[in-house]
Formats: structure tokens, C-alpha cells, sequence
């Protein structure tokens, strides 16, 4: 947890401020990025870390997806959706777009639109081990985190300061970070599949 951040709006140019801060913190560099679909996200990424891959969040992406359908199709759709990003590697994942085209397509074309329109960025993790993936696709991890946050504040419909806000979530977050004691499945393999993939970028000390 590198820190908390208050902003009136979330835009590219406030994710610029936060990635400037970091790097004069000392971040020298990042590996992989998961942004959701905020427009300059990435070219403010780029600005900052230019070798960072970034991997749009797929849970956004269904989530963004089952905005243009009925509530009715939505566990088909999910269901129809989960062959792309499961499949074993990019041009089988690209085949499984293709029949979700075929079949939804017609009724949902801009559900089709936006997975293509954001191929580039949803399939970054299919260049690495299948290890990796399930990391680098999900961001049930932070999406808990969040969860958390928002438990505390929700009942809160202003507050009467940034100061305020800025500590209450720093409660929350010395009491979350409390339970952060479960290393993620296979890290010691992850972590030497890092190293090759990217160079010299990483070294593998296991604590």
C-alpha cells in the first residue's frame, strides 16, 4: 500500500500527479499496470514508466460489457464471455471472441465493439506463463481492498474536510492491511517467471 490519494475528479491528469509523486518517492520502475477503461489512463502510464505493460481489468471490461444488455442475458453473456479471457493463449482467445460475435453480436454489437475497440490492452497477459495470467487479469485483490473502503465511508454522505476522509481511510487501511497475511498461490514460481520475462528488471528474493 504506497499511499492514499483525494480527488474531486479521476482523470488522466490527476493518475499523472499520483504516478509523478510515486516516482520522485523512489519507484523506479513498474511491471504491469491494471487500469480500467479511463480515457489518457495509459498515455499517463507511459509518460511516467514507459516499459510498463498495462493490462486493462477484465472485471471492468465485463462489467462496462453488461452495461448495454438486459438484466435478463446477463449470465449467459458472462458465461459466453469467460471462454476469451480463460483461453490457453491469445489467438484461441481471438477465436472465442469471434463466436461470442456470432452469437451475441447481432443483439449486442457494441458489447463486440468495445472488447475489440480495447483488444490491444485485454490480452496483454496472454504474453506471459499461465501462471501469471490469473494475476495479471484479475484485480480481485484490490477490488476487495476497495470493498473495504467504501464499507467505511458509505455511510457517510459528505464529510466536512479532506482531513476527514483522508483519516478514516487510513484506519481502514491499517486495519485491512492487518489480514494481508496470505501469500498469493505459487509465488515462488511466479516470481521466476518474472525474472525471465523481464531481465534484469527483477530479482527473485524470496523472504
Amino acid at each position: 500500500m504506497l499511499g492514499i490519494w483525494i480527488g474531486e475528479h479521476e482523470s488522466a491528469k490527476f493518475w499523472l500527479t499520483v504516478l509523478t509523486e510515486l516516482q520522485t518517492r523512489g519507484v523506479t520502475d513498474i511491471l504491469v499496470v491494471a487500469v480500467d477503461n479511463l480515457t489518457g489512463f495509459s498515455e499517463a502510464i507511459a509518460t511516467v514508466f514507459p516499459q510498463a505493460d498495462i493490462q486493462k481489468c477484465i472485471g471492468h471490461q465485463i462489467r462496462n460489457s453488461l452495461k448495454y444488455a438486459a438484466r435478463k442475458d446477463y449470465a449467459p453473456l458472462t458465461a459466453a464471455l469467460r471462454p476469451i479471457y480463460t483461453a490457453p493463449s491469445e489467438n484461441a482467445a481471438c477465436a472465442a471472441l469471434d463466436v461470442f460475435a456470432s452469437t451475441w453480436g447481432a443483439k449486442y454489437p457494441m458489447i463486440v465493439r468495445s472488447w475489440r475497440d480495447n483488444w490491444t490492452e485485454l490480452a496483454t497477459f496472454f504474453r506471459y506463463p499461465a501462471l501469471l495470467r490469473k494475476v495479471m487479469y484479475t484485480t480481485n485483490l484490490i477490488e476487495g481492498f476497495n470493498r473495504q473502503l467504501r464499507k467505511v465511508t458509505k455511510s457517510k454522505s459528505q464529510f466536512p474536510h479532506d482531513d476527514a476522509l483522508m483519516k478514516m481511510l487510513y484506519l481502514a487501511t491499517r486495519e485491512a492491511t492487518r489480514k494481508w497475511t496470505t501469500r498469493v498461490a505459487n509465488w515462488g514460481q511466479i516470481l521466476g517467471q518474472l525474472a525471465i520475462y523481464f531481465e534484469n528488471r527483477v530479482t527473485p528474493y524470496l523472504p
